[in-house]
């Protein structure tokens, strides 16, 4: 299961992690995922998304068949 928003396409970056004398060693940040469903009300179906935390306000904001509608147009997700 990737660890991937199906909304923003944001996942996992790498980095250091630097302790208190300055020694650094290779971590990663993970996205702020969660399993929600979404009801989309035109076509009367619940859906289940791995969003990031970030996705959620995207869906907040713009509705969620217009979220999905961009995700597919940048190639994040396909629509059947």
């Amino acid at each position: 299961m990737a660890r991937i928003c199906d909304i923003t396409g944001k996942q996992p970056m790498t980095g250091h992690s630097v302790s208190h004398s300055n020694r650094k060693t290779k971590r990663k940040f993970y996205p702020n995922l969660q399993v929600k469903r979404f009801y989309i009300p035109e076509e009367g179906v619940w859906i289940k998304l791995k969003v990031s935390a970030a996705g959620l306000r995207v869906i907040h904001k713009k509705g969620i068949l217009e979220a999905l509608k961009d995700a597919a147009s940048n190639g994040i997700i396909v629509i059947e």
